[in-house]
C-alpha cells in the first residue's frame, strides 16, 4: 500500500480493473465486427447496482421513474417495468479488491466515482492537436457530462458558450451535451404508444448525494485522460450503460473536438432503441462573440440562422448572416460551426435535431424535454423545424436501434468550424471513413505519450512516474514545447541552433491560462498548425527554465530570446509572443518557392511572394498555402524545413500594462541551466552575442509626476501615494508609426527595437548579453529602496506575488528582488573574474554609473553606520543617498527614453570587479539592515530570525510642485520617509536561501526557522504563501480582498512551495526535501480525497487550514498551467541527472559527470509495497530518458540512497550496438561530446 499522506488513508498504487469489462469501450477497436453493432457480453458483469428514481413533479420524470415504485404515475405516457427478474447484474469482488483504492485505470487515467456528486472542480483537454494539426480549446467540469465550453482561437469563438466556473457548475447538465434514449424491452408488453421507457443518461435529477446511501441511483465515473476524459453511468434498472469519451482531433486540416457515445444493453433482453445525443445549446460563427453572448445575447439571436449543406438534415451548419455590428462596414459570415454524426460501422450520416423548441418545449430552463415527451424522436426527424433568431442545438438522431444483450451502439459525433458550407460534405466523407475515428482517438493518446516521452521515468513509485510526465505536458503548454526547424541534411542534424544558422527553434503548444477559473485571462490558441499563442512574461521565462536540459540542441536560444527584452530603463514587456520570420534575400525565396511546390495554379509565383511579402510565423504560412490553394510537391515537414533554413528570426513581445517588478529574476535560471549543459559556451554567449533592447510604449514617470497628495481612506489626514507609475507614451506611438508600411498597414519589426539617431534613421542599437546584465543590475541597484534593502516597485506593478497590488502605491519594496539582485551582482563579477574581458556598456549608462558611485563615496565618506537598533525613519544620509541615485536613474531614463547615442564606454575588468563588489557589499548591508527591521504581524514580533518580504513607505515630509496629475490632485518631491513592515511571506525566505545555499547549517537554520513560524500550515502539512493577515491595510492589495485561506491570502500557493522545496533540495537538504514531499506537501503524495483532483496535476493554491470552512481545506483550485510544474521538472532534474551534468577539466575540455539526489525508497519501497525493478545481477534500479532521447539506468550497487554519491562506472551503448566502458565518475570529452550531441548514443548504463 502506497500512502499519500501521513496518517491518511492508503491507496492502491496499481493499475484498476477496466470497469467496461475487456469487450465493451467507448471506442471499440475491433477490425472484424461486420455490422454498426459491438458486441460485449461481459457487460454484465459491471460492478455497480442501482436504481434510477428521480422528482415525480414532471412527466419525463415519471417516464423514468424505478418500477420499485408502488403505484404507477399518473400520466399520459404508458410506463411499463422495464427490468424484472434477472436484469441486476452483481461483479463480486474479491476481498483484496476496493474500488476506492484504486485511482487510475489501466490507461493511467484518473478515476473520479461519482463525479457528479463530489465537491466541484474543473479541468481542460491539452488543446494539442499535433504540430501539424488545428486545436480546438475545450474545458470540462465534473457536472453533467463534463464538456462546459469549447471552441477555436479564444474564448471569443465558441461553439459551446464561455462560462466562468462558478456557472458552469451550474449550466453545464442543461445547456452542455445531453443524452435522451427512448427504449422498448422485448420482454415486456408494450404499451400503444410503444415506449417503454425514457431516460436521460448523467441527468443532474438522478445524482447521487455524497455520504447518502441509495441504491436507486446509478453509479457514475469520470475518467480523466492526458489527451481524453470520459464518463461512464451504470443503470442496472433499465440495463443501460452509456460512456462517453471526448478527445481533440489530432494531425487533420480542420480543427474538432469529437465525442463519442457508446449505449450499450446490458438487460437479458432485447432493447430497441432511439437516442438524441448532442449539444443543447450551439453558438455560431459570427466575429468576437463572448461579450456579446453576456450583454446583448437576446439581440444577437436576431442574426443567427441553421443552413444546411445538403438536402437532409446531416450537415446543419451554424452561423450569423453578418458579423453583428452597427457600423458603416458590413460583414458577411460566411464559416460556419457544424455538427457531423454517424454511427460506428455505417457512413450515412445522422439527421440532425437543430430546432431547440422540438426537444425541450417550452422548457426554458432545459431541464426537461417537454417537447420529446408529448413526441418521439422519429416524430421530431420527420417534422419541420426552425433555427432563425435563435440559439439552436446539434443532437444526433439514432433511431429504431436494436441491441441483443451485452450489444453496444456508439455515436460519434464531431464538432467543429468550416471556412465555408462547401467544405462540409469533404469533412463527412473523411471523418465516416471506416477505423478512421478509432485511429485517431489511438493517435491522439499515443501522441501526447510521445511529447511526454521525453521525460519516461521509471521507480518503484508508477504514480510518481506518471506525476513527471503531466508536470511536463503542463509546463509545456505555459512555456512552450521547442520544436527543432531547419533539419535539412546530417550537419544540421548534428548540430545545435547556435552551431548551424539555418536552424530555428520555435515554440509551439503555448497559451497563457484564462480558463474556467482563471478567467481574468484571455487565452489565444491558433487553430493552425504549429499552435501556439501568447503568455505572460513570467509565466513563459520560468517555464522555458529547463528547455535546454530537455532539448540541447535549442542551445542558448532562450537565454538571448528573454535578455533580448531588456529595455534600456530596466524593465520588460509583460507578453510573450511566438518569434516571427522573415526572408531577406528575394533570389533565396525564389529558390525555395520552386524547390518546394509543383507549378499548379502558379503556385510557385504565389509562394514567392509570400515568402517575400514580411514578417510570418510557421503556422501562418501554411494557412496562406491553403487559402490560396498552394501545390506542394513535397512534405509539409520539408516544405517548413527549406523556408525556415533561409529566414531570419526575431523575438516578439508586448507592453501591456505596467511594469512588473520580477520579469528579470528568471534569467539566471536560464543561465544556469544553458551552462550546465554547455560550461563551454559561457563565454561566447555572454560576450560575443549581441543583443537588442526591446522598445516599449510606456515610460515610467519621475517621481515628481507620480508621488501624489491624497487624503487617507478616512479623509482625516493626507499621505503621499505613488499612483500611476507609468505612462502610454504617445510620442513612442509616433516612433513606432514611422515603420509603417504604406501599402501593407503594418508596422516592420524594426519599430520594436531600440534605436539610434533620429526618427527610423538610426539602427538598432545592441549590446553584448554581460553587458545587458551589467545594465540590468546598475538599475535595479539603483532602485533599492531609502533604506538600502528592498528593491521599489517604481514600476507601478508589483513582483512575483502580483495580489500585492497596492504595495506599488504605498510607495512598497521588496526583499526578493534584492536577493535576487545579490544573485545577479554576483554572477555578473564572476563572468568579469573568469574571462577578464571589460564591459562595453552604453555611454549614457555609464553616466548614471558614475554619478551613482560618487553618492556612494559620499555615503561612506560620511562616516554613517547603521545602529545596533534601526529606526523606523530613514537616516538623512541613506535618504541623501537614495535621492541622490534616484535622481541620477531618472536622467538616465530621460536620456535613452527614445533613442540611445550611439557611443559606448568601457570599463576594464579591474574597475568593473571593484565597481561590482562594492554594490554587492551594499546589497549585503540592505540585506542585514532587512533582518533586523524584520517583519510583524499575528504572533510575529520581528524576531522570528527569517526575512520579510516588503516594505512600504511613509513619505512623513514633502513639498508640492506645484503641478497636479491627471485626476487633479497635487503632486510632491519627497523630503524625508518612515519605513513600514508586514507579516511573513514564504517568498522572502525562499529567495533567500539562494544566498545561503551552499552553508548547511545556515540552510538548517532557516529551515527549521520557516517550520516553527506562522507560515506552516500544521494541519495540512504544507506551507502558506504568507502568515496571517488580520488587521492588515487593505491598501497592500487585493489579497486583503479574500477570505483567509483563499486565493494569496494565506493559501497554500502551490508554485511558491515548489520553490521552497526546489530550494530544500538544491541546498542538499535532502532528510528534509524528501520529509516534506512524502509527508503530503508535493504530489503525488496528497491525499486524493481531500485534493479532489488528480494526483498527477498542480493546482494554483490549496485552500489552506486557515480557511473556515473544513470542507474546502486542503482541496486544489485552479487547474494546472501553474509555474508549479516549472519547479517540478527542476526537482526532477536535480533528483536524476544533478545540477551539473556537464563539467570542465584541468584541460578546459568538457566531460560529463551524473551526480543524482534519489533516496532508496524510489528504488524499492517495501514500507508501500513497491517492489524494485533489478538488472540482471540483482542490483535495483531506476531509469529515465535524458535529453528526451537516451535511457539512462542507475544501477545501485550499495542498496542505499543515492546522495552525492559519484559513479563507479559508466557503459555507453550506441545505437550500432558498440559499447564505451569508462571507470571513474566522469565520462571523457569524445563520448561526453557525442552524448550531448545525441549522435548515435543509446543508452547510458550507470554503476554506483
Amino acid at each position: 500500500m502506497t500512502s499519500y499522506q501521513s496518517g491518511g488513508p492508503a491507496y492502491r498504487d496499481v493499475e484498476a480493473e477496466p470497469l467496461t469489462g475487456n469487450a465493451i469501450s467507448p471506442i471499440n477497436t475491433s477490425t472484424t465486427t461486420p455490422s454498426w453493432k459491438k458486441y460485449g457480453m461481459g457487460a454484465a458483469l459491471i460492478a455497480l447496482v442501482g436504481y434510477v428514481t428521480l422528482n415525480t413533479s414532471s412527466p419525463f420524470h415519471n417516464a423514468i421513474l424505478s418500477t420499485t415504485t408502488a403505484d404507477v404515475p399518473s400520466s399520459h405516457y404508458s410506463v411499463v417495468p422495464t427490468l424484472g427478474k434477472g436484469h441486476h447484474h452483481h461483479h463480486k469482488k474479491s476481498e483484496e479488491e476496493d474500488d476506492e483504492t484504486e485511482l487510475f485505470d489501466e490507461r493511467r487515467r484518473f478515476i473520479v466515482r461519482d463525479f457528479d456528486a463530489r465537491s466541484t472542480f474543473s479541468n481542460f483537454l491539452p488543446g494539442v492537436a499535433g504540430v501539424f494539426g488545428k486545436p480546438v480549446w475545450s474545458f470540462y467540469v465534473n457536472r453533467g457530462q463534463g464538456l462546459a465550453s469549447f471552441g477555436l482561437a479564444s474564448k471569443d469563438f465558441p461553439i459551446m458558450e464561455f462560462n466562468t466556473a462558478n456557472k458552469a457548475y451550474q449550466v453545464t447538465p442543461y445547456v452542455g451535451f445531453r443524452t435522451f434514449v427512448q427504449g422498448v424491452r422485448s420482454g415486456h408488453k408494450k404499451k400503444e404508444d410503444g415506449v417503454s421507457f425514457l431516460i436521460e443518461p448523467f441527468s443532474p435529477a438522478n445524482s447521487k448525494v455524497e455520504g447518502v446511501e441509495d441504491a436507486s441511483k446509478p453509479d457514475r465515473t469520470m475518467y480523466v485522460g492526458t489527451n481524453e476524459m470520459e464518463i461512464l453511468e451504470v443503470d442496472d434498472v433499465h440495463g443501460v450503460t452509456t460512456s462517453v469519451n471526448y478527445f481533440v482531433m489530432p494531425e487533420e486540416d480542420f480543427a474538432a473536438l469529437v465525442r463519442r457515445t457508446t449505449i450499450t444493453n446490458t438487460g437479458d433482453d432485447d432493447l430497441t432503441l432511439s437516442a438524441l445525443d448532442g449539444l443543447a445549446k450551439v453558438e455560431p460563427t459570427g466575429g468576437r462573440l463572448q461579450w456579446g453572448l453576456k450583454n446583448i445575447g437576446r439581440t444577437l439571436e436576431g442574426w443567427m440562422g441553421v443552413y444546411h449543406a445538403n438536402d437532409d438534415l446531416g450537415l446543419p451548419f451554424y452561423r450569423m448572416s453578418t458579423e453583428p455590428s452597427d457600423t458603416a462596414s458590413v460583414k458577411i459570415e460566411k464559416a460556419g460551426h457544424y455538427c457531423i454524426s454517424f454511427m460506428d460501422g455505417r457512413d450515412d450520416l445522422l439527421p440532425i435535431v437543430y430546432d431547440t423548441e422540438k426537444v425541450f418545449g417550452f422548457s426554458t430552463t432545459l431541464q426537461e424535454p417537454n417537447g420529446l415527451i408529448k413526441s418521439s424522436i422519429e416524430d421530431i426527424v420527420a417534422n419541420p423545424q426552425y433555427g432563425d433568431a435563435k440559439t439552436s442545438s446539434a443532437f444526433a438522431a439514432a433511431q429504431d436501434v436494436k441491441l441483443a444483450p451485452g450489444e453496444s451502439v456508439t455515436v460519434t459525433s464531431v464538432y467543429g468550424q468550416a471556412e465555408n458550407i462547401e467544405d462540409l460534405p469533404k469533412i463527412a466523407k473523411t471523418i465516416t471513413k471506416k477505423h478512421f475515428i478509432t485511429d485517431k482517438f489511438q493517435r491522439a493518446r499515443d501522441m501526447m505519450n510521445e511529447l511526454t516521452s521525453k521525460v519516461e521515468t521509471h521507480t518503484a513509485n508508477k504514480l510518481f512516474d506518471g506525476t513527471i510526465k503531466q508536470n511536463y505536458l503542463d509546463n509545456s503548454l505555459r512555456g512552450g514545447m521547442p520544436v527543432i526547424l531547419g533539419d535539412l541534411d546530417d550537419d544540421a542534424r548534428s548540430s545545435n541552433a547556435d552551431e548551424d544558422s539555418r536552424l530555428k527553434v520555435y515554440h509551439v503548444f503555448s497559451r497563457i491560462h484564462g480558463d474556467l477559473e482563471r478567467d481574468y485571462n484571455d487565452f489565444n490558441i491558433d487553430p493552425t498548425y504549429f499552435s501556439q499563442g501568447p503568455g505572460n512574461y513570467r509565466d513563459v521565462a520560468q517555464n522555458r527554465r529547463n528547455d535546454v536540459v530537455f532539448s540541447p540542441r535549442i542551445g542558448s536560444f532562450v537565454v538571448k530570446q528573454f535578455l533580448s527584452f531588456i529595455q534600456a530603463d530596466g524593465y520588460e514587456p509583460l507578453t510573450v509572443q511566438a518569434y516571427a520570420y522573415q526572408i531577406e534575400n528575394p533570389n533565396e525565396a525564389s529558390r525555395v518557392a520552386a524547390l518546394i511546390t509543383a507549378d499548379v495554379n502558379n503556385s510557385t509565383q504565389t509562394v514567392r511572394n509570400i515568402l517575400s511579402g514580411g514578417i510570418f510565423r510557421p503556422g501562418q504560412l501554411f494557412s496562406l498555402f491553403d487559402q490560396l490553394g498552394v501545390t506542394l510537391s513535397v512534405s509539409n515537414q520539408r516544405a517548413i524545413d527549406e523556408i525556415m533554413a533561409i529566414a531570419t528570426e526575431t523575438p516578439m513581445a508586448l507592453y501591456g500594462s505596467g511594469y512588473w517588478a520580477d520579469h528579470w529574476e528568471y534569467y539566471l535560471d536560464l543561465i544556469e541551466a544553458y551552462t550546465s549543459i554547455y560550461p563551454d559556451g559561457e563565454e561566447s554567449l555572454m560576450y560575443d552575442t549581441e543583443l537588442r533592447y526591446f522598445f516599449s510604449t510606456a515610460t515610467v514617470k519621475p517621481r515628481s509626476q507620480k508621488y501624489v497628495e491624497d487624503y487617507t481612506f478616512d479623509g482625516k489626514s493626507k499621505h503621499i501615494l505613488q499612483l500611476d507609475a507609468t505612462i502610454f507614451d504617445t510620442d513612442k506611438v509616433a516612433e513606432q508609426e514611422a515603420f509603417r508600411n504604406v501599402t501593407t498597414g503594418l508596422v516592420a519589426n524594426e519599430a520594436n527595437w531600440q534605436r539610434t539617431g533620429g526618427p527610423a534613421n538610426g539602427r538598432a542599437f545592441t549590446s553584448p548579453a554581460i553587458s545587458k546584465l551589467f545594465l540590468l543590475g546598475a538599475m535595479k541597484y539603483s532602485m533599492r529602496d531609502a533604506y538600502g534593502m528592498g528593491v521599489e516597485y517604481e514600476g507601478g506593478r508589483p513582483g512575483w506575488n502580483d495580489a500585492m497590488n497596492g504595495l506599488a502605491g504605498m510607495v512598497g519594496s521588496g526583499m526578493p528582488e534584492t536577493f535576487e539582485l545579490s544573485e545577479l551582482l554576483k554572477y555578473v563579477l564572476s563572468v568579469v573574474k573568469k574571462y577578464q574581458r571589460p564591459l562595453v556598456i552604453p555611454a549614457e549608462l555609464g553616466e548614471m554609473v558614475d554619478t551613482v558611485n560618487d553618492a556612494l563615496d559620499e555615503l561612506l565618506a560620511s562616516g554613517y553606520e547603521d545602529s545596533e537598533e534601526l529606526s523606523h525613519k530613514v537616516p538623512k544620509e541613506l535618504f541623501k543617498y537614495w535621492d541622490t541615485v534616484a535622481s541620477a536613474r531618472e536622467s538616465y531614463r530621460n536620456e535613452v527614453q527614445y533613442y540611445f547615442s550611439g557611443d559606448t564606454v568601457e570599463i576594464a575588468p579591474e574597475d568593473a570587479i571593484d565597481m561590482l563588489t562594492k554594490w554587492f557589499d551594499q546589497v549585503q548591508l540592505g540585506v542585514a539592515r532587512a533582518m533586523k527591521i524584520g517583519s510583524r504581524g499575528i504572533d510575529d514580533d520581528g524576531t522570528s530570525g527569517l526575512p520579510p518580504s516588503y516594505f512600504s513607505y511613509n513619505i512623513t515630509k514633502w513639498k508640492r510642485t506645484n503641478e497636479k496629475n491627471d485626476k487633479g490632485l497635487p503632486l510632491v518631491n519627497a523630503e524625508a520617509m518612515s519605513v513600514g513592515v508586514f507579516p511573513l511571506f514564504l517568498e522572502a525566505p525562499t529567495r533567500y536561501m539562494k544566498l545561503i545555499v551552499d552553508d548547511q547549517d545556515k540552510m538548517v537554520d532557516m529551515y527549521e526557522k520557516v517550520l516553527k513560524s506562522g507560515l506552516r500550515d500544521d494541519g495540512l502539512k504544507m506551507y502558506y504563501l504568507s502568515a496571517d493577515l488580520t488587521g492588515q491595510s487593505y491598501d497592500m492589495g487585493r489579497m486583503m480582498a479574500f477570505a483567509a485561506g483563499w486565493l494569496e491570502n494565506q493559501s497554500i500557493w502551490m508554485h511558491m512551495s515548489y520553490k521552497y522545496y526546489l530550494q530544500l533540495i538544491r541546498g542538499k537538504l535532502y532528510e528534509q526535501f524528501y520529509s516534506e514531499m512524502k509527508g503530503g506537501g508535493m504530489l503525488p503524495f496528497m491525499d486524493p480525497k481531500v485534493y479532489g483532483r488528480s494526483l498527477m496535476e498542480c493546482s494554483s493554491f490549496i485552500a489552506s487550514s486557515a480557511f473556515l470552512d473544513p470542507s474546502v481545506v486542503g482541496r486544489g483550485f485552479l487547474a494546472r498551467l501553474s509555474g508549479s510544474t516549472a519547479e517540478f521538472l527542476s526537482i526532477w532534474r536535480l533528483m536524476f541527472i544533478g545540477p551539473n551534468p556537464f563539467v570542465m577539466n584541468d584541460d578546459g575540455d568538457v566531460e560529463m559527470q551524473l551526480i543524482p539526489a534519489l533516496p532508496l525508497w524510489l528504488f524499492e519501497d517495501k514500507e508501500a509495497g513497491a517492489e524494485g525493478a533489478r538488472d540482471k545481477d540483482g542490483n535495483l534500479i531506476v531509469s529515465y530518458k535524458l535529453f528526451a532521447s537516451i535511457m539512462v539506468t542507475y544501477h545501485n550497487t550499495l542498496g542505499t540512497d543515492l546522495f552525492e554519491v559519484e559513479p563507479t562506472s559508466y557503459i555507453v551503448t550506441m545505437t550500432d550496438g558498440s559499447t564505451v566502458e569508462v571507470e571513474g565518475s566522469k565520462i571523457p570529452t569524445e563520448t561526453t561530446v557525442k552524448i550531448r550531441k545525441l549522435l548515435g548514443v543509446e543508452t547510458i548504463d550507470v554503476y554506483f
